[in-house]
């Protein structure tokens, strides 16, 4: 009963931050967040208020992680890992795309232990993404990952007593969620069968694009800094907003059965599911009528 009823209270204060945070938009920034989602050249805008937010290149990068996380509002949200050598810029990469995203609506963890996620609340996690800094930091529960990933649900059994008479009883818990994940790793071996579960992006190492961010760098005088910094602000609030304007929605594509793809390995199985998905989360952000 007591599991239950903290569920509810969970449950509660979710819906109330989320109706909260949708409170917030007044008519102006509604209609401009509106304005932002029938742009005819979305992609193009998204890639520029990137730039404008201080994000040198990976173009390609910024536009798959920007549409995984739109992704979340589908019924099998996309799983996204960031790979690079250390300091190449992978966990920059992976928080320009979360600060697009609505605060209330990102789980953000530097580590996390092998059975939190089978006892976090149904709703903690529904339609959000969850974020952990380092691959390494969730190797205790990868396993977890790979069940929600696949399944979008996991379970356990768990031992405890009974309070009316001590004795011990076996719990099941079983907790289903609707969450994009999105990982950063240095890692050059990681595990397979979470591998071919995720997109993976790779850094943009080359030397021009080193001095491209040496450039960006040195621009940053604290003048200019100032003025970039309420830009940037307004550039975020301006996506956020449009991004709580965005609701569940099931996505079908009457054109899936004329697509193509690679089949010369088995692992393009996971794949195919995950170019589907990639379309559908275009669809989902496609401009709409004004």
């Amino acid at each position: 009963m007591l599991l239950a009823l903290e569920q509810q209270q969970l449950k509660k204060n979710t819906d109330d931050n989320i109706q909260t945070a949708s409170q917030q938009i007044t008519n102006e920034d509604r209609e401009a967040a509106l304005n932002l989602l029938r742009d005819k050249n979305l992609p193009e805008r998204i890639l520029a208020d990137f730039n404008l937010a201080g994000v040198v290149g990976e173009e390609t990068n910024k536009l798959v992680g920007y549409l995984a996380g739109v992704s979340r509002k589908l019924d099998k949200p996309l799983a996204v890992v960031i790979q690079s050598s250390s300091a190449a810029g992978k966990s920059s990469l992976m928080d320009a795309v979360l600060s697009f995203m609505p605060e209330d609506e990102r789980v953000q963890y530097s580590a996390m232990t092998g059975q939190s996620l089978f006892y976090m609340g149904e709703t903690r996690l529904k339609n959000k993404i969850l974020a952990i800094s380092e691959e390494e930091g969730a190797h205790t529960a990868s396993y977890a990952l790979k069940l929600l990933q696949s399944e979008g649900e996991v379970t356990i059994a768990s031992t405890g007593k009974d309070d009316s008479n001590g004795q011990l009883i076996t719990r099941e818990y079983k907790v289903e969620y609707l969450v994009m994940l999105f990982l950063t790793t240095t890692a050059i071996d990681i595990d397979e069968e979470l591998l071919n579960r995720c997109l993976v992006l790779t850094v943009n190492e080359s030397r021009e694009q080193t001095e491209a961010i040496h450039h960006a760098q040195r621009l940053e005088t604290y003048l200019a800094r100032s003025r970039n910094q309420i830009t940037k602000e307004a550039i975020l609030k301006l996506h956020r907003n449009a991004q709580r304007l965005l609701k569940p929605l099931a996505v079908i594509n009457p054109y899936a059965d004329q697509l193509t793809f690679l089949s010369d390995k088995t692992r393009t199985r996971r794949d195919h599911e995950k170019y589907l998905t990639l379309i559908d989360s275009i669809a989902l952000f496609t401009p709409i009528p004004a």
